[in-house]
């Protein structure tokens, strides 16, 4: 077989390959929904997470969490939404005028709503992995290869430090330190 067979025959495996990659990539999140839903689940993880902290057992750091939620994959049936989220909440308080991280927690959930009366949303549940043994085969149950991909353990905190800074009414270069 000549050289520029080989090379015809690589070039089309290439663009198979491609081809069936870019089929198979996960369906781009619908912007509309998640606008309409993140807010929810973020005030939720950020409820849930209260009294779990540090923070919450020093009252002079007025400590609070905060949280961001970033969809893997959304899927609408009717009046209810599954949304995966990679989620990053962190405890931020303030002591001597600076602002001081006490506690946090990252990783994939799996977060399901229903549309109220009013044409909201409200969370009915939320699922999130076991820690050590077990992580694993979560993570691979509810989320497809794509969305396992897309999950950041680097999600910065950029964000939520600010949004922090903001609600202790501390300047925006406040550096953030342990608690």
């Amino acid at each position: 077989m000549s050289a520029h067979r080989w090379a015809v025959g690589t070039g089309a495996v290439v663009v198979l390959v491609a081809t069936g990659t870019w089929a198979m990539r996960p369906g781009s999140v619908d912007t509309r929904l998640w606008d309409e839903i993140r807010p929810v689940v973020e005030a939720r993880l950020a409820a849930d997470s209260r009294g779990s902290g540090y923070g919450g057992d020093v009252p002079a750091l007025h400590a609070r969490w905060f949280c961001r939620a970033e969809a893997l994959d959304l899927a609408e049936r009717g009046d209810e939404v599954r949304a995966g989220v990679d989620t990053l909440c962190l405890e931020y308080g303030v002591r001597d005028g600076g602002l001081v991280e006490c506690g946090g927690g990252h990783g994939p959930q799996v977060v399901r709503l229903e549309r109220d009366p009013h044409g909201g949303f409200r969370v009915v549940s939320r699922e999130a992995p076991p820690d050590g043994a077990g992580n694993a085969e979560w993570t691979h149950a509810r989320f497809g290869f794509f969305a396992r991909a897309a999950l950041d353990d680097t999600m910065p905190s950029d964000e939520l430090e600010s949004a922090a800074r903001a609600h202790f009414g501390l300047p925006a270069d406040t550096p953030v330190t342990d608690c």
